[in-house]
């Protein structure tokens, strides 16, 4: 059984990208740090149009306060060369309002990583782009 030879890459509308994040829980940040561009991969929530994660005090959270930022998120299946991958562009900030931290604490967004990570991050869109391969 061979791979299949004909290729399409297209273009994700928006609607699709968006079921596509919300159909995720892991993808990656990336940011400027100190003029050095940085890729960290976090666990993440799709929640009210933004991406949200949680981090400890560090360069992330500095970071995100400073520069642009994106976040990916992607699936891959290396067998048959196809997949899709969803990119977000916008401004990071973190989350103070008390309001919404309570309605961000009831999301399941346990961080995998070890720390405190009690600092809640979102990424406002100011475009989602995504691509698909098939």
């Amino acid at each position: 059984m061979g791979v299949p030879m004909s290729r399409r890459l297209e273009s994700l509308p928006v609607e699709e990208c968006l079921r596509l994040l919300e159909s995720r829980s892991v993808g990656r940040v990336a940011f400027i740090d100190d003029g050095v561009p940085q890729v960290l991969p976090v666990n993440y929530r799709f929640h009210e149009g933004t991406v949200v994660f949680r981090t400890d005090y560090g360069a992330l959270l500095d970071a995100v306060h400073l520069s642009a930022t994106a976040f990916e998120v992607d699936a891959i299946d290396a067998d048959y060369r196809t997949g899709w991958s969803v990119v977000v562009h916008g401004k990071a900030e973190e989350v103070w309002r008390p309001e919404e931290l309570a309605r961000l604490r009831d999301l399941p967004l346990r961080p995998w990583a070890p720390g405190h990570r009690d600092h809640y991050v979102r990424i406002l869109p100011n475009a989602i782009t995504g691509r698909r391969i098939s």
